[in-house]
Formats: structure tokens, C-alpha cells, sequence
């Protein structure tokens, strides 16, 4: 029995190790590597008015800051174009100005002929009141009563001609009138107002802090509007983006703050918290193979911000993490 028992006992023992093993190798977190890269804001520079370039103001891999003037265009045709319009807008403020006002000697010339309507106008009464007279005596005939009376008629027409023409001198022009000429004084001044902001375009200044990456505008070129001049990227301020699998999600939450290692900076640490996960996935990152049974997963991107920015780092570097998998 003895020589029995003992393969026995070292076969329980082989298996019971056996088993040991396969249990620490199953409930041991599985260890994956995912590469993804660092990123940066990129600003491309362009002109919304074609040009040609005067002068170029920084090189390539320069340092700017916000606001900095970069590149200075030039367009003759702008600048005549600028004369052109304010010279329409002066026209029409004159235009306006005379639409708005009457010389005091048209008004004075309209006093006048009411002045001379209104005396002709005596007269005729005058004159109507005397024939009127004489027909009542027999000594004037009908024929020069009617006469009178179509005088007097006319020298009253006269009179309200005189006084419609002087109040309208007053008042000037119609309310339609001016209107019109208010509404040409407008229009002219948003055609400067729009010229003035093309030229202003011709000035190219940077909106942020960063590092020329691409010089692509050289004195005397010329550039149509929508044209890239010059790239610049804000390397102070960069962070990682990682394609995950949904399959891996669970294992990250927003805020876990994970070790990225940047190979091209000697494998160096960087500590980095996750911003943001993408509400929407991407392409299938992973396709089935199997005919029933497996699914397509997609990949989410995930945005991790290192927690100290490091200046060495470059859009376009390789960062690796690792996820503890179970």
C-alpha cells in the first residue's frame, strides 16, 4: 500500500499546484498596452482678401504670441476701392443735407411772390366791387362784371399757389424724400465700413501664444482669400487622445488620473487625468470574425490632460498607457 499511496499523494499534489497555477493565472489582471498621441491646438492663418504679401515678420519655428502681426498684405485695388466709397458717402451726405434744408433765399424769393399774390389779390376785389357797382347803375355792361370775376377767381388761386409754395420751401422736402436720402447715407456708410474691414484684413496677427510650424507665405507672393500663410501651434498647452475599444471603457471613468509614457522623451512618466470620453464612438476598431455569436466594437476617443504640461512634448508624439484589466 505504501508504494501505492505514494504516486498517488504526489500526483494530488502535482494536480492541486497545477490548479493553483491556473487559478492566480486567471484572476490576475490582464495587462494591456494602448498607444495613443499627443495633440495641440492648431491655428492656420489666411487672409479673407486676396493680396500680395509685403513683408513676412516671422521663420519658421519662432516663437509668437497673441496679437503679434505676422504677415502685412498689399492690394491697390482695396485702397481705390476704399477712395471710391467715400467718395459716394460724402455724396450722399450732401445729398441728404440738401434734402434736409432750403436756402434762406428760396424762402425769402416765396415770401415775396405771397407778398405780390396777396396785393393782386386786393386789387381785383377792388376792381370786382367797383364793376359790380357800375352794372347796378347801368353804366358798366355784364360782359365787364365777368371780367372782374374771373380776375378776382384767379388773384385768389394765385394767392393759394403762393402760400402752398412758400410752406413747402419752409418745410422742405417730402417725408419720402428724406427717407431716401437717409437710407443712401446708410448704405454708403456700410459700403466704407466694409471696405475698412477688408483692408484691416490685409494685416495678418496671430490669436494665440504658440510656435510657427509652417511658413508658407514669402514677400511678393500673391494669395487668394482662404489661402494658408502660416500654421501656428500652441505647444505649451498640449494633451493626449487615445482611440480605446468599448470593450475597455469600463476599466476608465473621467477624473482617474493614469501614468502616460512618452517614448520619444526616453520613455518619460507623465502623469495625465482624463477629461473627457466621447459621447459618440468612431469606426470599428475591431471587426467579427465569426458568423454568429461576436459583434464589431468601436473605438471611443478619450482626452487626457497631462497635470503638469511638459514643454518637450510635440503633437504628433507616441504615449502608451496601461490598463489593469478584472
Amino acid at each position: 500500500m505504501t508504494s501505492l499511496f505514494r504516486p498517488i499523494a504526489f500526483f494530488v499534489v502535482l494536480l492541486a499546484a497545477a490548479g493553483g497555477v491556473l487559478l492566480v493565472e486567471y484572476t490576475r489582471p490582464k495587462t494591456l498596452i494602448v498607444q495613443g498621441e499627443v495633440e495641440a491646438t492648431r491655428i492656420d492663418l489666411a487672409t479673407q482678401v486676396p493680396g500680395r504679401v509685403s513683408s513676412v515678420n516671422v521663420d519658421f519655428g519662432d516663437r509668437v504670441s497673441a496679437g503679434e502681426t505676422v504677415v502685412i498684405l498689399n492690394s491697390p485695388q482695396l485702397e481705390a476701392a476704399m477712395t471710391a466709397v467715400e467718395a459716394a458717402f460724402l455724396v450722399a451726405k450732401a445729398n441728404r443735407n440738401l434734402v434736409f434744408s432750403t436756402r434762406a433765399e428760396v424762402i425769402d424769393a416765396r415770401s415775396a411772390e405771397l407778398e405780390r399774390a396777396r396785393a393782386a389779390l386786393v386789387l381785383a376785389e377792388k376792381n370786382h366791387e367797383r364793376i359790380f357797382k357800375l352794372v347796378e347803375r347801368s353804366t358798366a355792361s355784364v360782359q365787364q362784371l365777368d371780367e372782374a370775376l374771373n380776375n378776382l377767381s384767379a388773384a385768389q388761386r394765385a394767392v393759394q399757389a403762393a402760400t402752398a409754395n412758400l410752406k413747402l420751401s419752409q418745410n422742405g422736402s417730402s417725408a419720402e424724400e428724406k427717407a431716401v436720402a437717409e437710407a443712401q447715407v446708410a448704405q454708403a456708410a456700410a459700403a466704407v465700413q466694409r471696405t475698412s474691414t477688408d483692408l484691416k484684413e490685409l494685416t495678418i496677427s496671430v490669436p494665440i501664444d504658440g510656435q510657427v510650424t509652417a511658413r508658407l507665405a514669402e514677400p511678393g507672393e500673391l494669395f487668394s482669400a482662404g489661402a494658408i500663410m502660416l500654421s501656428v501651434v500652441d505647444i505649451d498647452n498640449a494633451w493626449f487622445t487615445f482611440n480605446i475599444r468599448e470593450d475597455l471603457l469600463g476599466d476608465i471613468a473621467i477624473g482617474d488620473v493614469l501614468d502616460l509614457r512618452v517614448p520619444a522623451l526616453n520613455d518619460r512618466i507623465v502623469p495625465g487625468r482624463i477629461k473627457a470620453i466621447n459621447a459618440e464612438g468612431s469606426y470599428a476598431n475591431w471587426r467579427a470574425t465569426k458568423a454568429t455569436g461576436d459583434f464589431d466594437l468601436r473605438t471611443f476617443s478619450v482626452r487626457i490632460e497631462p497635470l503638469t504640461q511638459d514643454l518637450n512634448l510635440r503633437p504628433g508624439m507616441s504615449a502608451l498607457i496601461t490598463l489593469q484589466r478584472g
